[in-house]
């Protein structure tokens, strides 16, 4: 037991700052506030689940002075008051992780009016100016086609990273799956057009000790953002087992979604 531990997670941190790299939220990104020709990893956060789990990558990244963006969705296994104050008094920021589209079984008129409301109650806690599409890969609705019909920066939203992030400047690294390579069995958590250019550059590990590698040896490029689910990463072996089986499972489900 040692992938997809904090104390990992911590190391996997460490590494790229001593390489180098700023590590900044995705409002820094989009605000431009690095310097041009700066390393950078956005560290993105989508909190699906165990929202405590955050709190605790939140208080690691806040000792190293690190900034990150976490993304809540509205159902109480991801949003948790106690849990959304406290990752916002250490210094990062706050997102509205929308599937309104899948909640309002694809009715646009209703998901609007969904989305808003939902954007005003984490407005609450933060003033949020970044969403982000929760995946869902059960569901027949892509969260992101809500925008054919309405634009979100009518409502003060300034980035959606799947949207609004500059990919043939930025590598795209994400833990779906349990792994850094989990985008073959990934619905929609993953760049169209980029993931088998990165992979044919040689862009692709399994293990974050095999990323660490990558980042010791100079491989990983200067631009990354970086998505983790932080319900996947705890030091509690009895939970990190429960997560490890839940996982394999849910692969063998988006890999049989993805094929058909």
């Amino acid at each position: 037991m040692k992938d997809f531990t904090l104390d990992i997670y911590r190391e996997l941190l460490e590494h790229l700052q001593r390489k180098g790299y700023k590590l900044i939220d995705y409002r820094q990104y989009l605000t431009k506030s690095w310097r041009q020709g700066d390393k950078f990893v956005i560290l993105r956060h989508d909190v699906d689940a165990k929202p405590e789990n955050s709190v605790r990558t939140a208080q690691i990244e806040h000792a190293l002075g690190a900034h990150a963006t976490y993304y809540f969705r509205v159902g109480k296994e991801s949003n948790q008051p106690e849990a959304i104050r406290a990752i916002v008094a250490l210094g990062h920021e706050i997102g509205y992780h929308y599937e309104d589209l899948s909640l309002c079984d694809g009715d646009t008129a209703k998901a609007w009016s969904h989305f808003q409301t939902w954007l005003a109650y984490f407005r609450q806690y933060y003033a949020v100016e970044t969403i982000c599409m929760h995946g869902a890969p059960t569901s027949k609705w892509d969260g992101k086609d809500l925008w054919k019909h309405y634009d979100y920066k009518s409502q003060g939203v300034i980035g959606e990273p799947y949207i609004d992030t500059d990919w043939n400047d930025v590598f795209y690294l994400t833990d779906t799956g349990r792994c850094w390579d989990g985008y073959t069995v990934s619905v929609r958590d993953k760049i169209a057009g980029r993931q088998d250019e990165w992979t044919k550059q040689g862009l692709t590990w399994h293990t974050t000790e095999q990323l660490i590698e990558a980042i010791e040896a100079d491989r990983l490029p200067a631009h990354v953002m970086l998505t983790s689910h932080p319900q996947r990463w705890t030091n509690n072996r009895v939970e990190w087992g429960k997560e490890l089986i839940i996982q394999n499972t849910k692969n063998i489900i988006k890999k049989w979604i993805v094929n058909h």
